[in-house]
């Protein structure tokens, strides 16, 4: 069963981008990996594109997933005969928004003429600021607030955030990671009462958690108890956990990432507590955690755009070749950076973009590529998308349940 973020637009075209095989070194982070840092206009004629995520600390496994991914992409292009390639460089905030800001600003100085990022929430929230206020175009795969675009309305018909023309989603937003999984619940009789367990200190969590919320009283889904915590406190969920349990909630949704979720489901079943588990694209990368036991992980369900596990040719592809260069099998956050790179080469050439155009210039025209109508592109993690122009992507959540270690599609 799959749920469409609502589209603004009428759609006609389609725009498929296939990538040639080939890969050359990566460079340390920071470092320019595919030209040197040359200024725009020079080294053969590539954009400048930057990326900025996590690639140390606890969220690190979807920053490094974007900028290994992202370099995928780049290193195809860079041996395809395409004249639109990209010097790529990458930046590591840790997850911290003072210090994606300062990356930010480090990718400026370098030149950057566009960003794929900020990979998390809190610090693209940050960042989208700086770009909009010097007109850089930021294509975010994992941002999913929609505090980063802007201009949307919160649960409770607040705009808290002014709209960002130069800001755009790969990933679909928060209300509809929330609305489509108290849909699916509903619609799937997969539990009788709901408890939640959310982040209050984090915007991606609340975000979800609050539309989740608002759409359970719409299908008449009871919640029964919505237990938060702090980034401060997510190592003893034992309260949380206790106050589900004895509010008879026999299904717990965890608007959360990985981390918190792993120590979650090992608590619960300490405890002796066996509810099903749905969660949202942040659980995916639990399977990768080290020294998690992923048979406690076993009949997780969650809603993502990206399954690895998929049998066409363009995913498989993918796989390989992540798996061949980093040794791991790459999460969504992964396909969503590896779509960002395809999508912005896509839409250059559609603009009629040069490496010589300050990097302004280049956001003037990407901007109306995006909001056209007619520009589309079909990436790993969704067919014939498309932008409108509140910078939300027309995509599909897919509903995935953890089996034998794997991710395995629901119907």
């Amino acid at each position: 069963m799959k749920f469409s973020n609502v589209s603004r637009r009428g759609f006609v075209q389609a725009m498929g981008v296939a990538g040639a095989a080939g890969a050359v070194a990566l460079t340390g982070c920071g470092n320019s990996a595919s030209g040197g840092g040359a200024g725009a206009g020079s080294d053969g004629g590539k954009f400048k594109l930057g990326g900025i995520g996590p690639v140390t600390g606890p969220t690190a496994i979807y920053g490094n997933a974007c900028k290994n991914a992202a370099q995928i992409a780049v290193d195809e292009i860079d041996a395809s005969d395409s004249t639109f390639k990209f010097d790529y460089r990458f930046e590591d905030d840790e997850n911290n928004a003072e210090k994606s800001v300062n990356a930010f600003n480090t990718l400026k100085d370098w030149g950057m003429q566009m960003l794929m990022g900020t990979t998390t929430t809190a610090p693209c929230i940050a960042v989208s600021k700086e770009a909009n206020a010097d007109n850089i175009f930021e294509l975010t795969p994992s941002a999913s607030s929609t505090d980063v675009i802007g201009g949307q309305e919160d649960a409770s018909g607040n705009i808290s955030e002014t709209r960002k023309p130069n800001v755009f989603q790969m990933c679909f937003t928060d209300p509809n990671q929330g609305v489509a999984s108290a849909k699916y619940i509903s619609e799937q009789k997969l539990g009788t009462k709901v408890g939640i367990i959310y982040d209050s200190s984090d915007a991606y969590s609340t975000g979800i958690d609050q539309k989740f919320l608002a759409e359970a009283k719409q299908v008449s889904l009871e919640v029964v108890a919505n237990e938060a915590f702090t980034a401060d406190s997510a190592t003893d969920f034992s309260t949380q956990l206790n106050n589900c349990k004895n509010a008879g909630a026999d299904i717990l949704f965890l608007p959360i990432y990985y981390t918190p979720a792993s120590i979650i489901l090992k608590q619960a079943n300490d405890m002796g507590y066996k509810p099903k588990f749905f969660g949202v694209d942040g659980m995916d990368g639990i399977l990768t955690l080290a020294g998690f036991d992923e048979s406690l992980a076993e009949g997780v369900m969650l809603l993502t755009p990206f399954n690895a596990d998929a049998t066409d040719e363009k995913t498989q592809a993918f796989v390989k070749s992540y798996k061949d260069k980093f040794g791991e099998i790459p999460n969504q956050f992964a396909a969503d950076a590896y779509d960002c790179v395809y999508a912005l080469q896509a839409a250059l050439e559609k603009g009629g973009c040069t490496p010589d155009m300050s990097a302004s210039d280049v956001c003037d025209k990407l901007v109306e590529v995006f909001t056209s109508g007619d520009f589309t592109f079909d990436g790993l993690t969704g067919e014939t998308m498309a932008w409108s122009d509140t910078g939300e992507v027309s995509k599909e959540p897919k509903g995935m349940v953890i089996q034998g270690g794997q991710y395995v599609g629901m119907e």
